[in-house]
């Protein structure tokens, strides 16, 4: 947790940034939650009316597309289309009246906004832990801008570093034996690949209909395009959940405020 002013007074007047505190009189104790909030409040700052945008999936991206929502009825953002990356997200998006649209209608995406599992001190992400992935990677890697938004407990030395997962998705057919093989492959990075299960003991179902496996690391990879293609070239993958030179922003809320870290500088505001 973090200690800082009470959200109430983090102002949503668009004369103030969503982090410019308005005098409040007691400071109070945030939850992460409400640091992805504010994360998620300064990324919709760099939206812009007329955009075409990626809608994220997940705890942090929510709080994004409902801001984004909230501007819609306000009348101070207009003529929005939103490339959701889920179908939960396209759920949400339809629920507060967002436009929506796809890839075949809009090849190229002014921004997307979500959120990620990892970042590395080169913005080189992990995401998929909520099991997106896949559209995720489609979407975001067809934006002009990719502005992602974490709270401080998601930044590592390294990707893995959390040892928590690193999603891949891959083909039902026969996944024991890809899961094996991609265990075999970083086996040399003290790798565990898991089958992620779902509801009652079966296999997680992506929105596309195929299965993920949780890889499980204890050392860093090194060189990550190298891992990335070796992954890639195994039959039954699909696709994994390293995001590499794809963000140009990260947004970053913690105890001393919030961080924007940038391709090639970091600024920050409290």
């Amino acid at each position: 947790m973090a200690l800082a002013y009470d959200p109430l007074f983090i102002s949503s007047d668009k004369s103030l940034s969503a982090f410019d505190v308005a005098s409040p009189p007691h400071p109070m104790i945030l939850t992460q939650d409400e640091l992805k909030r504010i994360a998620a409040y300064k990324a919709v700052e760099f939206v812009e009316s007329g955009m075409v945008l990626g809608l994220g999936t997940g705890s942090t991206a929510k709080h994004a597309v409902d801001r984004i929502g909230e501007l819609l009825r306000q009348g101070k953002l207009e003529n929005i289309v939103g490339i959701p990356t889920s179908k939960k997200t396209q759920e949400q998006a339809l629920s507060l009246g967002i436009p929506l649209s796809d890839l075949d209608a809009h090849p190229v995406i002014d921004l997307s906004i979500d959120g990620a599992d990892e970042v590395d001190p080169y913005l080189n992400l992990v995401k998929g832990r909520g099991g997106s992935l896949l559209r995720e990677k489609m979407i975001e890697g067809a934006s002009k801008k990719f502005v992602v938004i974490v709270d401080e407990s998601k930044m590592v030395k390294h990707i893995g570093g959390s040892k928590l997962a690193l999603p891949v998705e891959i083909v039902p057919f026969c996944w024991k034996f890809t899961a094996e093989k991609l265990r075999s492959l970083l086996e040399g990075y003290g790798c565990e690949a898991n089958l992620r299960l779902g509801e009652k003991g079966k296999p997680f179902v992506t929105d596309n209909g195929n299965y993920i496996v949780d890889m499980h690391l204890e050392e860093d990879m090194g060189d990550l395009g190298a891992v990335s293609d070796a992954i890639l070239r195994l039959p039954g993958v699909v696709e994994h959940g390293m995001f590499l030179d794809m963000a140009s922003t990260v947004i970053i809320a913690g105890e001393l405020g919030v961080k924007i870290k940038n391709k090639q500088h970091t600024t920050s505001s409290s």
